[in-house]
């Protein structure tokens, strides 16, 4: 979903302990005696009722269907030894039963241009803000969650889905009432970004896997969609639908408007929003095999001179042709997305690719590489932002560029999170997707062929408690936090497909999700058992986390600590 200011979300429900409760953690919790039980009612006692919220959107009804189906199928066990049997006489002696979930607007509600959690999460940044209470009764008596958006009371749904464990088919929570006052960490008075980068361009990856992926995602707000790249261009774009013919991996291998439509929908039911990225300048030899009139040193040999990987390629940047051309192809392009955010990339510029272009060098006429690149970059954006959309850079354009961005542009901070202090000191916001923390594919060896020594460039691998004890505001002064927008985890997919994207991706990625949202200074150890139980409950619905320690010690906590 665009992400928008979560103002205090405050909840108030019957709860785990806290070492094994809610993912991701809550910003303010305070717990009561632990001595009351209750028991969710069967799947056709218990209901969840939308009829309380005017003119319910379809995705909402849809949302309560979820949560109720994942209620009655997650069947997880307490994560202790027994697999929490010794419960078991405590909520079989008369224990009350939850039958009703209520939901609401309340009086204030924001809903007011749409009624939906699509609508809602793809609204403009800073656009609306979510407030809400979860209240569910020890006594049994009807639970309600009330909210002043559609998209407050899908996130409402998504806490309370995570509060219930089973034992011989009784479906129960553990411990007493417990109060929540939450909000992320990084509103400020704009949005709160939590995403999760998947690169569909250097491998495939068919539709049913990105369904997976926002299923496992519903609670990181943004998914950023690294669509296409020189090595394939699988996005099938209206009035360039040559380039994905030509392009694509194979006639199978496609995502066409009605694909992307599905997804965007799929993800806005979810309170996600899709932030689609075409790179450019820089890889773009995908395009030459459709319009090699705009792409310099298109498969030039070697590659590593021309470019990080291959095959080289990158858009004829000084041309006024290929400005022309990339300017519609990107506003074709991004008519095919509601986000009002559109990712233009900008990093790997190869010099010596245009050194070498004749074409280029007569283009320029006399010009820098830098003074066509800002006027490249004024056309794109401008044509972009006719369309309502704010563009998201990589960290080049602010920092090793000297190019007239708006103020308003986001910059990814990719190639180090050193470099977020230099970003910020120029005063643009920025989104930390810092490849020292966040790029899960480091640490699996090279995919370079003739390499003997087989190491990645971005080693070691980036654990999960890497990212966990990331700290956003470092080397930032108090002024320039306000300008973090939030983080994600990135996917880059050289070495990964379908066959192992929910293993490399989860539960590891939740770990930024986590320090986006309450911020820094989380005990690792201590949040362990919590990412073990989102781990097991992943798997119950059907994506294959890896697990991250073996059972014996999942099942107690803290016994497998370095100094236990």
């Amino acid at each position: 979903m665009l992400p928008r200011p979560f103002k205090p979300f405050s909840v108030i429900f019957v709860v785990l302990p806290l070492t094994s409760a809610l993912w991701p953690q809550s910003c303010h919790l305070q717990t009561g005696p632990p001595s009351s039980v209750l028991c969710l009612a069967p799947s056709n006692s218990f209901t969840i009722s939308v009829d309380e919220v005017p003119n319910a959107p379809e995705d909402l009804i849809a949302a309560a269907q979820r949560t109720h189906a994942q209620l009655f199928s997650d069947d997880l066990g307490r994560l202790v030894l027994g697999r929490g049997i010794d419960d078991l006489e405590a909520i079989s002696d008369g224990a009350p039963s939850l039958r009703r979930l209520v939901l609401r607007l309340d009086d204030h509600h924001t809903d007011t241009t749409t009624n939906t959690n699509t609508g809602g999460s793809t609204g403009t940044l800073g656009s609306t803000v979510d407030d809400g209470i979860l209240v569910v009764p020890a006594d049994g008596s009807h639970a309600v969650l009330k909210a002043n958006s559609t998209i407050g009371l899908f996130r409402g749904l998504n806490i309370f889905s995570q509060l219930w464990l089973t034992i011989q088919g009784t479906i129960y929570p553990i411990g007493a009432l417990v109060e929540i006052q939450d909000s992320p960490a990084y509103v400020h008075d704009i949005s709160h970004i939590g995403g999760f980068m998947l690169d569909t361009a250097r491998n495939f990856f068919p539709v049913c896997d990105i369904e997976r992926t926002l299923d496992a995602m519903s609670w990181i707000n943004t998914f950023h969609w690294h669509v296409v790249d020189s090595q394939s261009f699988p996005l099938v774009v209206p009035e360039f639908t040559d380039i994905a013919e030509k392009a694509a991996y194979s006639a199978d291998a496609v995502y066409t408007p009605q694909d992307v439509a599905h997804i965007v929908s799929y993800a806005g039911q979810r309170g996600i929003d899709v932030l689609v990225e075409i790179d450019t300048p820089g890889h773009t030899s995908a395009i030459s095999k459709a319009y090699p009139e705009h792409v310099a040193c298109a498969d030039a040999k070697p590659w590593r001179m021309y470019a990080n990987e291959p095959p080289a390629g990158q858009l004829r940047l000084a041309s006024p042709a290929t400005i022309d051309f990339t300017a519609s192809l990107l506003s074709a392009a991004a008519k095919l997305f509601p986000s009002t955010l559109f990712a233009t990339g900008g990093d790997g510029i190869n010099t010596r690719c245009y050194q070498d272009d004749p074409q280029t060098q007569q283009d320029l006429a006399g010009r820098t590489l830098n003074e066509a690149l800002d006027v490249f970059t004024q056309a794109t954006h401008g044509a972009l932002r006719s369309l309502g959309k704010t563009p998201v850079v990589s960290e080049e354009m602010v920092l090793n560029f000297n190019l007239t961005l708006s103020n308003d542009t986001i910059a990814l901070v990719w190639i180090s999170s050193e470099d977020a202090a230099a970003v910020a000191a120029k005063g643009f916001r920025f989104i930390h997707a810092a490849s020292n923390s966040f790029y899960l594919d480091c640490g699996a060896g090279g995919w370079v062929g003739d390499y003997p020594p087989g190491n990645s460039w971005c080693e070691p691998f980036k654990t999960w408690q890497n990212a966990y004890t990331f700290d956003p505001l470092a080397n930032l002064t108090s002024e320039q936090a306000s300008l973090v927008l939030g983080g994600q985890h990135l996917l880059w997919t050289e070495q990964s497909g379908p066959e192992n994207l929910d293993s490399i991706a989860w539960p590891r990625a939740a770990a930024s999700a986590e320090v986006f949202w309450t911020g820094p200074g989380g005990n690792d150890s201590a949040a362990l058992p919590r990412l073990h139980e989102l781990g097991y409950r992943f798997r119950r619905r059907g994506v294959k986390a890896i697990s991250l320690q073996h059972e014996w010690c999942a099942l107690r906590p803290f016994a497998c600590d370095l100094n236990a």
